[in-house]
């Protein structure tokens, strides 16, 4: 769990003490594992739970701040985004009836901020990204005003020395450089915490590391981000870019991003992971730390190991170590940090019985696996599940290779089971949450396919991309509703398409992002010609990535026609039939604004401006089609 109320401090002099008390934690650790202090007589499990918040057109709603107040109660707390919060699960004892438990306390708090947020006017989506999030929220207005958070954006940003850079390529390519860190914030998640022995804890985290890969395919809800179809898991990569505090000039060092799977296999104890977290990754801010570790060991209480806590929070590993303290023991967690929010509690609860009775089943059967399996093999299959999910193969033990369904019901469905009955788990909720990832499997759908399949088809309608994301996310919220596991969502039909207001739209939910362009000394041929080759009448010109004018088919036949006699208007270039004096828009400028700016000045182009340069095109086409589709709604 985060901290957020902290005291922190970037000099020298406070960083410098922080590693000492980081240091010192270190060494108490040790020694606590050394003379047996942790707990080892009980066994629990724990789960916080990311929502995203959207409005009535299924846009990012900023309300965090204001639901947190209407909530008013310790079981929410902010996220990074004012779009986001966070519920905490009461940890559970792993009994019989835990699971169950849980996931009736994770319906309840799901129902709870549901209900606030709609007397709002806002909405609930559990989903690892929202479709429909654009660049234009993740500016610092949206930022949640936590001294903590923006301490974070500073930092990172200036361990970089530069803009974040995003490339993630699946079937479209998403490419651009952001100044903040509110990227992090278009991803949420479920994270489940399972309480280990200090003896055990390697065994079990190295399963956890084993079988993230088709926990993953199964689970993975992720696969649009600003339009783009890109990973069916894309939270893998974005988050690792959005954290990265790498500069390019060190891209040829063997450096790892703080956001990273791990190496190798742990081989003795969990003070392997703390180290090696410590020895790479430079500590970000320091915390006034209020006592001495030793100290505390001596009066026969068990320290906080704050600034251990502190850092370790900085680090994310898909599979992280935490250290905690429960009715004044200390004890080892597991967190598992892989799997998106949503789609429903029964999915969730679906995924997380299968990675606990993995867990449990593999300890018992195999024990050591880094005796059957390579580490290298393990990273690969995360990878791949992240870009392919249930498209992908596996390599699993001894070399052998597997399809996704053969894998998940021939090998892991059976000892996750076997796993789960080895803990005394209640033989229904086994059959039901494992009954979910059977059907899952044999469907062959889950969230990321689900939605990719009907973007696809949203897209075939002919509605642009800004409003197929708004169709497929309302979609999902409606049946989200439902509880019904994904496995079961049929597509999305006709009259939920239809059912998509067009007014009070945005400038980015219209514009054509498809855009070509020429260079000032290019042929107007060539700008003519790829005005006939596209059906456009517009093309803009750009000179080192400047937007200088824009050239009309328009001007081009009043060219033609000046040259025409003297037989060389193939010659003549485009910055003498450009319009100079070019009016322009922002994406989040509405159309009725759009409509005003193009009857004010006469013009059937606005070349659409961000502060990265041309992002699109608005023609009289696109405002006719959206308008068309506006009366054919009878609004």
């Amino acid at each position: 769990m985060g901290q957020h109320e902290v005291s922190i401090n970037r000099s020298a002099d406070a960083i410098r003490l922080f590693m000492r008390h980081l240091l010192r934690d270190i060494q108490a650790l040790e020694q606590m594992l050394e003379n047996d202090m942790f707990e080892k007589d009980k066994s629990r499990i724990g789960a916080e739970q990311e929502f995203f918040l959207v409005d009535s057109q299924m846009r990012p709603a900023s309300v965090g701040h204001d639901l947190l107040t209407a909530l008013d109660s310790d079981y929410f707390t902010p996220e990074l985004a004012l779009f986001n919060l966070e519920a905490n699960l009461d940890p559970q004892e792993f009994d019989a009836l835990s699971l169950r438990r849980i996931e009736a306390q994770l319906k309840e708090l799901t129902q709870q901020i549901r209900d606030r947020a709609n007397e709002m006017g806002a909405y609930v989506a559990q989903t690892g990204i929202l479709p429909t999030i654009s660049k234009s929220d993740l500016n610092l207005n949206n930022i949640t005003p936590k001294p903590r958070y923006r301490m974070i954006n500073e930092v990172l940003c200036g361990m970089r020395g530069e803009d974040s850079r995003l490339n993630i390529e699946g079937l479209d390519e998403l490419m651009f450089t952001h100044d903040n860190v509110l990227i992090e914030a278009c991803n949420t998640s479920f994270q489940l915490h399972f309480q280990v022995t200090p003896e055990d804890f390697a065994t079990y985290y190295n399963i956890a590391q084993a079988v993230s890969g088709p926990l993953l395919a199964l689970a993975a809800n992720s696969p649009i981000l600003m339009g783009k179809r890109l990973w069916h898991e894309t939270r893998i990569a974005l988050f690792q870019q959005a954290i990265d505090t790498r500069s390019a000039n060190k891209a040829n060092r063997e450096q790892e991003p703080r956001v990273w799977f791990g190496n190798h296999w742990v081989k003795e104890s969990v003070l392997e992971l703390f180290q090696e977290d410590i020895a790479r990754f430079r500590v970000l801010f320091a915390q006034d730390i209020d006592c001495d570790p030793f100290d505390a060991l001596e009066r026969g209480e068990v320290p906080k190991l704050q600034a251990l806590c502190l850092h370790n929070g900085t680090v994310y590993r898909w599979n992280r170590a935490c250290y905690g303290i429960s009715k004044g023991k200390p004890h080892l967690r597991i967190e598992n940090r892989i799997l998106p929010a949503g789609p429903t509690p029964l999915d969730t609860m679906a995924n997380s019985a299968f990675y606990l009775g993995l867990l449990c089943g593999y300890a018992k059967e195999v024990g050591d696996i880094s005796k059957h399996m390579d580490f290298s093999d393990a990273k690969l299959n995360f990878n791949n599940a992240a870009k392919h999910s249930m498209e992908t193969d596996f390599h699993w033990f001894k070399g052998k290779r597997y399809g996704f369904e053969d894998l998940i019901l021939q090998e892991l469905l059976p000892l996750a089971k076997e796993g789960l009955k080895d803990r005394g788990i209640d033989s229904g909720d086994i059959d039901r949450y494992l009954g979910v990832i059977e059907e899952r499997t044999k469907h062959n759908q889950n969230g990321a396919i689900w939605m990719l399949r009907n973007y696809n088809t949203i897209l075939d309608k002919g509605l642009k991309k800004e409003n197929a994301c708004r169709v497929l996310t309302s979609s999902m919220l409606n049946r989200q509703a439902s509880g019904e596991p994904v496995h079961t969502w049929q597509d999305i039909t006709p009259p939920e398409i239809s059912a998509i207001k067009q007014h009070n739209q945005l400038v980015e939910q219209v514009m054509s992002t498809d855009i070509f362009t020429v260079h000032p000394d290019d042929l107007i041929d060539l700008a003519a010609k790829i005005m006939h080759w596209n059906h456009i009448r517009h093309v803009a010109v750009e000179d080192n990535g400047k937007l200088i004018g824009v050239v009309s088919y328009r001007s081009i036949l009043q060219i033609y026609g000046k040259y025409a006699a003297r037989g060389d208007v193939h010659l003549v270039p485009v910055q003498e039939v450009m319009s100079k004096t070019t009016v322009t828009i922002t994406p989040t400028h509405t159309i009725e604004e759009a409509m005003a700016l193009m009857r004010t000045h006469k013009v059937g182009c606005l070349p659409v401006l961000s502060k990265d340069g041309l992002v699109g095109m608005l023609t009289e086409a696109e405002l006719m089609d959206e308008f068309s589709k506006w009366l054919e709604k009878g609004n």
